[in-house]
């Protein structure tokens, strides 16, 4: 294989526009200017359309079913397995094995993990993030206290919260929906010994004692009355509640960077700093993942869609990405440049790369995850412990499991 930073180098002009689908709308202007740079070098056009998040994979599943698959798109690891295996996604492994500029190896293990099927590469990795605290500067100033730092346990958030909570309603410390798994309760369950998904993607962990302990935490929360009802924080997302200044605290993936520095307000009086410890085992990590940038096996434009993929994983266009706050890049040394795009301490987020897990999944992925979503709403509204709801979790899940 030749020298793996080498550029792309494309011959000629062309007639075809790709059509190229996402679901974030923040990362829209980034990824816009990238596909600009390989329209020039190669005169193949790209269309992007954003599809909202629920929308896109009804989209995905259509067009699947249709045929018509957009010609490149962003695949997910909740997704990823039960697309490979039904031959929906275009084999890159030939390809992969003949480029100059796509080398395995200078991207993480795990994530080319979740886009392997059978041995064979079904996307090229995106981007890799992790979790951090986003914390409001100026609640922290009026309450008084010192903003979290790196030595902050889980129970110190809590009492934090506590202290920023308002009787009148009008500002809680925290928000974490029952739905906030990677960059919420997922990470505190590492952190406590627990885990969501054995590793030969049997069994469940729910039911494990340290998984429920550490789930009690954020039970706590919710009885003590720190965060915003459940109703609210299903019509408002965290990052709405955290924009209007209706949160004190939140945890949020790093691909949340775009929408917080083109915000005035959290541009003005938010930062964020790593995610706290846990006070007993000391174990701080970050729930990662990474998308997958995947072509349609059916598509009219494979080779050009092969070309996009390709040159979208090429250290160069990863850079960019970083240099532009889109995301943390997967390409290897790329982020510190993402660190670099804006005024918040993002080496939190670097930092967070020091002890990560892999996202926890199976074939089913979404369906049980939504199950758990359903379950989890009766603890925040007062109907079920949490020990009952994890117990829940557990049965339902190991159903799946034992279906796959």
């Amino acid at each position: 294989m030749m020298a793996v930073s080498a550029v792309p180098v494309y011959a000629g002009e062309s007639d075809v526009t790709l059509s190229v689908s996402i679901w974030d709308s923040n990362q829209e202007p980034g990824i816009k200017e990238i596909l600009a740079d390989f329209t020039a070098k190669t005169g193949i056009k790209a269309e992007i359309s954003v599809v909202k998040w629920d929308e896109y994979w009804t989209m995905l599943e259509a067009g699947a079913q249709g045929g018509s698959l957009p010609d490149v798109f962003w695949m997910h690891s909740n997704e990823s397995e039960r697309y490979m295996s039904n031959d929906m996604l275009l084999d890159l492994t030939d390809k992969i094995s003949a480029s100059e500029v796509i080398d395995p190896a200078n991207y993480p293990e795990d994530i080319w993990g979740l886009y392997t099927y059978d041995g064979k590469y079904y996307a090229v990795p995106k981007d890799v993030d992790t979790i951090a605290l986003w914390y409001n500067k100026a609640m922290f100033d009026e309450a008084g206290l010192d903003y979290p730092t790196a030595d902050w346990t889980w129970e110190d958030v809590g009492e934090a919260a506590k202290k920023l909570t308002k009787e009148d309603g009008s500002q809680y410390g925290m928000a974490l929906r029952n739905d906030n798994n990677q960059a919420g309760y997922y990470n505190m369950i590492y952190d406590n010994g627990g885990f969501i998904i054995s590793d030969d993607k049997k069994t469940s962990g729910w039911d494990d004692p340290k998984t429920i302990e550490a789930m009690q935490v954020l039970e706590g929360w919710i009885n003590d009355g720190v965060m915003p009802s459940l109703e609210t924080m299903s019509e408002n997302g965290e990052d709405v509640l955290f924009q209007s200044g209706k949160v004190a605290m939140v945890f949020q993936g790093s691909w949340m960077l775009a929408a917080y520095k083109d915000n005035e307000y959290t541009a003005a009086n938010c930062d964020v700093v790593e995610l706290p410890k846990n006070g007993q085992t000391g174990r701080r990590s970050s729930v990662y993942n990474g998308l997958g940038w995947a072509a349609s096996a059916s598509g009219e434009h494979t080779e050009e869609a092969w070309q996009l993929i390709e040159y979208l994983g090429s250290k160069e266009a990863q850079e960019k990405q970083a240099e532009l706050g889109v995301t943390m890049s997967a390409y290897k040394d790329t982020s510190d440049a993402w660190s670099k795009s804006a005024d918040f301490n993002l080496q939190a987020y670097l930092n967070m790369m020091d002890d990560m897990e892999i996202r926890p999944y199976s074939k089913s992925t979404v369906t049980w995850e939504n199950e758990d979503n359903e379950i989890l709403k009766g603890v925040y509204t007062g109907e079920i412990t949490m020990e009952d709801a994890c117990k829940q979790m557990a049965e339902q899940m190991n159903e799946k499991l034992a279906e796959e």
